[in-house]
């Protein structure tokens, strides 16, 4: 295998703003450019009060009713991106031919997170141990699933 993108649909997706606090839903808050995962969810650093929350599809009435007591402001956007996750020997490579972020391990270890342009389009991309997550807005998923495709090609074996 040299790079599979694999689409999760409908992953809960909640945005949260937070002035005062060290952790939400009972995971720390992760540092700039960084994630944290615990208890089901990953929050990623957004920005300075900014969080994103994840979680597996149908939780946000229950996150979001949690959330709104631990945080200034919560809003669910679920239906704003599509999660893909890729992974394989070649998808370091694969993202390298779109997105200027140096993916070096050193650079770029797992738990790094960060908002980038990919061919044109925004991402939110995050590192993980088995391979990357990439939160890509739901009007472009189609450009870029196929951009994905085109470039992995020259890894095809």
């Amino acid at each position: 295998m040299t790079a599979e993108a694999v689409e999760e649909p409908f992953r809960t997706q909640l945005t949260v703003r937070l002035r005062h606090g060290h952790t939400l839903l009972g995971v720390p808050l992760p540092e700039p450019c960084t994630f944290t995962s615990g208890n089901g969810v990953d929050l990623l650093w957004m920005g300075p009060d900014e969080y994103l929350v994840l979680a597996e599809p149908g939780r946000q009435a229950e996150l979001e009713a949690s959330l709104s007591r631990e945080s200034d402001a919560v809003v669910d956007v679920s239906a704003q991106r599509v999660t893909v996750q890729l992974s394989g020997a070649h998808a370091r490579d694969v993202l390298a031919h779109g997105c200027s972020i140096d993916l070096d391990e050193s650079v770029s270890p797992p738990g790094t997170c960060v908002q980038t342009l990919f061919a044109r389009t925004g991402i939110v991309l995050m590192v993980r141990e088995d391979g990357f997550t990439i939160l890509v807005r739901q009007s472009f998923s189609g450009y870029f699933k196929a951009w994905l495709a085109d470039a992995s090609l020259e890894y095809a074996s």
